[in-house]
């Protein structure tokens, strides 16, 4: 499959998506995308910038959320003419789709609204490369029904993301199996290793993590 100019799938090279979470400043943007693309090219890999301008799935609504799509959008389009590095961006369910493709090379969707058809046909539609992410609470297998409805549209330009799995309470492990299960979609598979090991809700009223295991896992996951 054909990525922001570059081949991606089974047994084509590591491609990187990568940046903060949420856009937080258009200064800290640029340097963290600057960095990272630095990293990339002197390693030949091919890198593709990620910050959100709206999560709207924090634990409480008093949690930062981001800038909003006005200026989330000013800021990544930024990053794209000043950095000239592919932009991805996640979507929810009352995004004006047309207005956010028409600035970022590629969609993510949720975990947690990835069983939502008409949600997944309406950004596959937009043409745009997807990124779907896997829902906590879905099998691996469960994901080629997933990524079925959005090549429905005609939208080839499709991968499926594993985020983990829910493990009892406030807590997610990832089983590297899915990486190989998934491949059956026959789309390109990326692992989201920070998330991965995310502890949902672990603080009550935020998220808590465990950092220190995401070498580990996205070494696992590239292997």
């Amino acid at each position: 499959m054909k990525l922001c100019g570059f081949d991606v799938g089974e047994r084509r090279p590591l491609f990187l998506i990568a940046g903060p979470c949420v856009v937080e400043s258009l200064q800290l943007a640029i340097d963290t995308a600057g960095t990272l693309r630095e990293i990339c090219a002197r390693h030949n890999v091919p890198f593709i910038f990620k910050s959100s301008f709206d999560k709207a799935n924090r634990s409480s609504h008093k949690s930062f959320r981001g800038p909003g799509i006005a200026e989330g959008l000013r800021v990544l389009d930024e990053v794209r003419q000043q950095i000239d590095v592919p932009v991805l961006t996640d979507v929810h369910e009352d995004t004006p789709l047309d207005e956010v493709a028409g600035v970022v090379d590629v969609l993510q969707t949720p975990a947690f609204l990835c069983r939502q058809t008409n949600f997944i046909q309406n950004v596959a539609a937009t043409g745009k490369p997807v990124n779907i992410k896997k829902g906590q609470f879905l099998s691996p297998w469960e994901m080629r029904n997933v990524t079925d409805k959005a090549k429905a549209t005609g939208n080839t330009a499709i991968m499926a993301c594993e985020r983990g799995f829910s493990f009892g309470y406030n807590n997610l492990v990832s089983d590297m199996r899915s990486l190989a299960v998934m491949r059956d979609t026959d789309c390109p598979v990326v692992f989201d290793a920070t998330h991965s090991v995310q502890l949902p809700g672990g603080k009550g009223d935020a998220s808590g993590g465990q950092r220190e295991f995401v070498p580990v896992l996205a070494r696992a996951a590239v292997a």
